[in-house]
């Protein structure tokens, strides 16, 4: 109650203190910025579904491919508030957004070739074939992850920052630009999960397939080259058709928008002005960032896990095979993707569901319990595929499991689909509540969404690193760590 209380409190506190609202931009400007997560979100929509599995093919065994996920975290941690203080401070005659928007865009496509190649890189430089340890490849693919989760860090944060801007610090329009951000992202997810799910992709770029790339690593590879494409078809035409005013710091100090307060650039250091918003943040904020914290401890191990999930315990395929456990991944995808439709006509409904359904404290707890629920229901849904399994004898006496029975795959598609519903939640109104609290008090919109996002990296961090030792130590499966999340979503 108290939780739901202070969020009630932010909402009400941020409404009575509107000031006039500046001139207004036209609508389709913020539509053009909000586009970008389209992009943003086809290459994470492609890191979710296929490089779990990827990750294993490479080598590197369950329990220690969470790991692997700490670099999404780590990056978020320390590049967004970064990148959210230099770009509040920026006075570039791009603007304060676009140049790190520009950066970012390149980096992805640099991020994006190491990993696609980065099995053939390995291959070159010494490692065997197979399905076996490879040490070099997988060197490789962790740099290009971590560029990559530091390009998306330095897109994300001024892209929401951005549309804060576009939309002049009025409530109304902050809440409906970061509704189109969640639309676009699950637009982004739709493309990349169908991608994903479709097995001949690699076929349009013949090239991918090599000795050391299989099937699989040629179609992530082929996925990759057409998310590039997107991102930047979409970043060029955002940036050459939606301009900043040069901002100076005269003009910084005047508007609010300079977060050092007046003081001279680099007077105070990023850091320190991130430990000074901390220290001014009044208690309902603090109580957001809580619910926030709780929410992603709860979304993150089935956003890590999710198809690999859906191939060993619902298909009871096993890393490596190439059988039931790619094909369990594939239906994942094809979950995730159905998961995404409903993520965006929900973004959409958002601002009616919370008017009906009293205001963005009922909201969020109604659709944390529902998302608690879904959690559990995959102990539920593993254990029907378990008992319901079916077996072949070969004709050398092997016994191989089939794939599940129907009412098994459309159980586990539909917990997929609804979760879509907590999901635009998520992924709308806390960052909808740090921009309108930071526009009434004249903080850098940057810098006071680079705090949020630590009240989402942090818990990253903590399942990245227990995760996989976690469902280790209860046998190898998935369960434990969803178990974990639907004990924090009801938190």
């Amino acid at each position: 109650m108290e939780a739901g209380g202070g969020v009630k409190n932010v909402v009400t506190y941020l409404e009575l203190q509107q000031p006039p609202a500046p001139p207004r931009e036209p609508q389709w400007k913020i539509i053009m910025v909000a586009s970008i997560a389209a992009g943003v979100q086809f290459g994470w929509a492609l890191q979710l579904s296929l490089l779990t599995p990827y990750v294993q093919l490479l080598g590197i065994p369950h329990k220690w491919a969470a790991f692997i996920w700490l670099c999404g975290p780590v990056s978020g941690m320390l590049v967004q508030p970064v990148v959210g203080y230099y770009s509040d401070n920026c006075y570039s005659r791009f603007g304060r957004r676009r140049p790190f928007i520009a950066a970012g865009s390149a980096l992805v496509a640099i991020a994006v070739f190491l990993i696609g190649f980065a099995a053939d890189f390995g291959h070159a430089s010494g490692d065997p074939l197979g399905n076996s340890f490879k040490p070099r490849a997988i060197a490789v693919f962790v740099v290009g992850f971590w560029i990559l989760d530091v390009a998306n860090n330095m897109l994300q944060g001024p892209c929401r920052a951005f549309l804060a801007d576009l939309s002049g610090g009025n409530a109304r329009r902050t809440a409906m630009a970061n509704a189109l951000f969640s639309f676009f992202m699950a637009v982004g997810n739709v493309l990349g999960y169908a991608a994903g799910s479709y097995t001949h992709l690699y076929k349009i770029f013949p090239f991918s397939k090599t000795k050391a790339c299989d099937v699989y690593c040629a179609n992530l590879k082929s996925c990759f080259f057409l998310s590039i494409a997107l991102l930047i078809t979409l970043a060029i035409l955002a940036l050459t058709m939606v301009h900043e005013k040069a901002t100076t710091p005269s003009t910084a100090e005047q508007t609010g928008d300079e977060v050092d307060g007046g003081k001279k650039r680099g007077g105070v250091p990023v850091l320190g002005e991130l430990f000074a918003a901390f220290k001014d943040l009044p208690r309902p904020m603090w109580i957001l960032l809580l619910v926030t914290c709780l929410n992603w401890i709860a979304w993150f191990p089935f956003l890590l896990f999710d198809t690999d999930w859906m191939g060993k315990e619902v298909y009871g395929g096993k890393v490596g095979d190439s059988g039931l456990y790619d094909l369990g991944v594939r239906t994942g995808a094809l979950g995730l993707m159905l998961n995404s439709v409903v993520l965006g006509f929900a973004s959409l409904g958002v601002e009616f569901l919370g008017r009906r359904l009293g205001g963005a404290k009922r909201l969020w707890g109604i659709v944390n319990f529902l998302l608690a629920f879904c959690l559990a229901m995959t102990v539920l849904i593993t254990k029907l595929a378990e008992s319901t399994r079916r077996h072949i004898v070969t004709s050398n006496g092997i016994t191989t499991p089939l794939k599940p029975v129907a009412g098994v795959k459309v159980g586990a598609l539909t917990l997929f689909a609804v979760l879509g519903i907590p999901q635009a939640v998520t992924f709308s109104i806390p960052f909808a509540l740090a921009s309108i609290f930071s526009s009434k008090h004249g903080a850098g919109q940057g810098l006071s969404l680079g705090v949020l996002n630590l009240a989402i990296v942090i818990p990253q961090m903590v399942v990245s690193v227990l995760s996989g030792p976690w469902d280790e130590w209860f046998g190898g499966g998935n369960l434990p760590a969803f178990i974990v999340g639907a004990v924090a979503a009801t938190a």
